[in-house]
């Protein structure tokens, strides 16, 4: 009961994309009970971490700050692999559905009715989608129209093609065309557009590649060397004691020195939440450029986070290697 009076507190859109969210996985999760414990875990865990990430490392920023910062975090990090595993159901489903048309329409030319068809189309090797073809097949069984039971079906599946090619196939039993012909057009086309679009990413590919050393590689060694030159400018200038009387009579009064003021912890908490933001547009647009749509680039997120923090660290620890005998930092 408590799960579902916390699910109050998310608007009314956000509910609805997690209901539909899980309907798509099939989980028979309650979808306020779902949302109520994220939203109870995530307030946990953030209030965890901003605690021991504001006692033991960054103690300037406040506590009640850094809070709701990590809460939206997790509240990503639990939504965002239940909306990948949707996606990537849909694209199993997308290219299993040229082959299983195929083999309704052997079916349908065998003899078959148009529901055994279905039910004779579920192979196991198809996987969730055998699942969905059953399920069709047993609500054709009690009596639910295969017309309907198609639509329906796309209401489970989040795929563009598959609910075109569903309705297609609905629209074709309800004018009484010749099925089996049509399930081997809409076979043929559909594989025609798969390699349309293995065309296209092909051509666009190179460009995923600039994007990607350009995160990966080209700007961590750059913040590398610019973290390493800051430290080196702020001791050199650290130790410059100018005494009162000499900037007194200089002629320029703009030229003013001061100790600097730039702390080492600042230049990387700067350079770290850079790569950071640039390593979350980076994956939006290599997804947008490569799929489609922004959102399948966060599968890529967490490698480019990994490479390129764990290139600023070794360009860094070089420079300081090199440079150390030379600079006493």
């Amino acid at each position: 009961m408590i799960y579902r009076l916390l699910a109050r507190i998310y608007p009314k859109k956000m509910r609805e994309a997690y209901t539909q969210t899980l309907k798509y996985l099939n989980i028979k999760i309650n979808p306020e009970t779902y949302l109520g414990f994220a939203l109870l875990m995530g307030l946990l865990v953030s209030l965890g971490g901003a605690f021991i990430v504001g006692t033991f490392y960054y103690s300037r920023i406040p506590i009640l700050l850094m809070w709701p910062v990590l809460f939206i975090l997790v509240e990503v990090l639990i939504y965002v692999p239940l909306m990948l595993k949707v996606d990537r159901n849909a694209k199993t489903i997308e290219t299993i559905l040229p082959d299983a048309l195929q083999i309704m329409s052997s079916n349908l030319k065998s003899g078959l009715t148009i529901d055994q068809a279905l039910l004779s189309s579920a192979r196991q090797e198809f996987g969730i989608f055998a699942k969905e073809l059953n399920r069709i097949g047993k609500e054709v069984a009690i009596g639910v129209p295969v017309e309907t039971a198609l639509i329906n079906s796309t209401k489970r599946i989040k795929s563009e093609k598959y609910r075109k090619t569903m309705e297609l196939i609905a629209s074709g039993l309800m004018s009484g065309g010749e099925m089996a012909k049509l399930l081997d057009q809409t076979s043929i086309n559909l594989k025609h557009q798969s390699l349309v679009d293995e065309k296209v990413r092909s051509n666009v590919m190179m460009y995923v590649i600039f994007i990607f050393f350009a995160i990966c590689f080209g700007s961590p060694v750059l913040y590398g060397l610019s973290s390493y030159l800051v430290e080196v400018i702020a001791n050199i200038f650290s130790q410059i004691d100018i005494p009162s009387t000499a900037t007194s009579k200089m002629t320029l009064p703009i030229m003013q020195f001061s100790k600097a003021s730039l702390s080492s912890e600042f230049v990387n908490t700067y350079i770290i939440t850079s790569i950071i933001l640039s390593c979350t547009m980076g994956s939006f647009i290599i997804g947008s450029i490569s799929k489609g749509r922004e959102k399948d680039g966060f599968k890529y997120l967490p490698l480019l986070l990994i490479i390129s923090i764990l290139v600023f660290v070794v360009v860094r620890a070089i420079i300081s290697g090199l440079m150390g005998s030379l600079v006493d930092l």
